[in-house]
C-alpha cells in the first residue's frame, strides 16, 4: 500500500493555556504552533507527496498550508471530515485542570475503550472512523499513484493516537500510552500483511528517505539494514 505520514498541527491558542478546544470554531495556531508547522513543512519538503488531506477544523487547515506550500509540485489537498476532532460533547470549551476531577477522566486515562463523551462521541467510535478515513485514503492514494505513493493526513492528537493505535496492534485501552505532540510525524505502511509503523511523534530529522518509496514485503528478521538515503 501507500505510505502515510500522520501530522498533528502546530500548538494552538487553546493548547497553550489548557483549554480541550474540541470542534470549536476559530482556534488558530499562535506563534509557537506556526513555527513548528514550519519545521514539519521543511522536513517534507524533499518528499513528493501525492497528497495532504486535512481535518477540516482550521488549526488542522493551516498546518496543511504550511506543507502544501513548501511542496515543489501541488498536491491533491482534499478535507476529510472523518479525521475532525474527537467530540468531546459537554467537555469541550472545558479546562483540562477542571476536567481531571471529573469522575469519567479516570475511565478516560485507564479505559478509553468504554468512554463516551457526556453529548458527544464514544472514543472507540472516533478510532472507528478515523481508521476507517486513513484506510480509504490510503487505498485511493495507492490505486491513482502505485504503491510508492506518499501522502499526509493533518488530524489531531487524540485521533493519531488511536490511528496509531490500531497500526500498532493495541488495544484501545492502551492508546493514552502513546504521546502526539504539537506538528509531530508519524509514518506507516499499510502493507498486504499488516501495517509497518516507521516513526511515531518525531519532530526532528530528516525525511528524504521517503521519496524512494518502502519496501512492502516482510518483516526483515533481526531489523534489516534500514531505508535507503536519497
Amino acid at each position: 500500500m501507500a505510505t502515510v505520514i500522520l501530522v498533528r498541527h502546530g500548538r494552538t491558542t487553546a493548547n497553550a493555556t489548557g483549554l480541550l478546544a474540541g470542534r470549536a470554531q476559530g482556534v488558530s495556531l499562535d506563534q509557537t504552533g506556526r513555527d513548528q508547522a514550519a519545521v514539519t513543512a521543511d522536513r517534507l519538503a524533499a518528499v513528493p507527496l501525492a497528497g495532504v488531506v486535512s481535518s477540516p477544523l482550521e488549526r488542522c487547515l493551516q498546518t496543511a498550508q504550511f506543507i502544501l506550500d513548501r511542496q515543489a509540485a501541488t498536491p491533491y489537498a482534499p478535507v476529510d471530515p472523518d479525521l475532525t476532532e474527537c467530540d468531546y460533547g459537554q467537555w469541550q470549551g472545558r479546562l483540562l485542570s477542571d476536567l481531571a476531577t471529573e469522575d469519567l477522566w479516570p475511565v478516560v486515562q485507564s479505559q478509553p475503550s468504554a468512554v463516551v463523551f457526556p453529548g458527544g462521541e464514544s472514543m472507540a467510535a472516533m478510532q472507528a472512523r478515523s481508521v476507517a478515513a486513513i484506510r480509504r485514503n490510503d487505498a485511493a492514494f495507492e490505486a491513482e499513484h502505485g504503491p510508492g505513493a506518499v501522502w499526509v493526513a493533518v488530524s489531531h492528537g487524540d485521533v493519531i493516537k488511536a490511528i496509531l493505535a490500531d497500526a500498532l496492534g493495541m488495544h484501545l485501552d492502551l492508546f493514552q500510552r502513546i504521546n502526539v505532540g504539537p506538528a509531530s510525524v508519524s509514518i506507516v505502511r499499510y502493507g498486504p500483511v499488516r501495517p509497518s509503523v516507521y516513526a511515531t511523534n518525531t519532530d526532528a530529522g530528516d525525511l528524504s528517505w521517503l521519496s524512494n518509496g518502502m519496501d512492502a514485503g516482510d518483516a526483515p528478521v533481526g531489523g534489516g539494514a534500514g531505508q535507503k538515503a536519497p
